[in-house]
């Protein structure tokens, strides 16, 4: 069992930054053993996929419409995956997520076992 808690969220003006963490706790397998994702779900929409990295951090991949300007890191030492984001846009605006998978990197949100309460990211024009 693992239990995901975001933080970081806020208002900002478009052009800004903003970095989130997910901070890991729980039983069982260790943070450093599972995959980790960022999703994010805008008011009427599907949650998206964002960016994932794996266990170790050595492979990383980012969805095309935040290639460039957002990017997710960790540090197993602290249980902790993060999401950098830069040069954000009002079309970020969304509750952002992160979640664990215990199996490889993927970007299906159905392939993920444990996810947070979710952060709120509001960039302004």
């Amino acid at each position: 069992q693992v239990q995901l808690v975001e933080s970081g969220g806020g208002l900002v003006q478009a052009g800004g930054s903003l970095r989130l963490s997910c901070a890991a706790s729980g039983r069982g397998r260790t943070f450093s053993s599972y995959a980790m994702g960022w999703f994010r779900q805008a008011p009427g929409k599907e949650r998206e996929f964002v960016a994932v990295i794996s266990w170790g951090g050595g492979r990383t991949y980012h969805a095309p419409f935040v290639k460039g300007r957002f990017t997710i890191s960790r540090d197993n030492a602290k249980n902790t995956v993060y999401l950098q984001m830069n040069s954000l846009k009002p079309e970020d605006t969304a509750v952002y997520y992160c979640a664990a998978n215990a199996g490889e990197v993927t970007t299906q949100r159905s392939e993920y076992d444990y996810w947070g309460q979710g952060t709120q990211v509001t960039v302004s024009s």
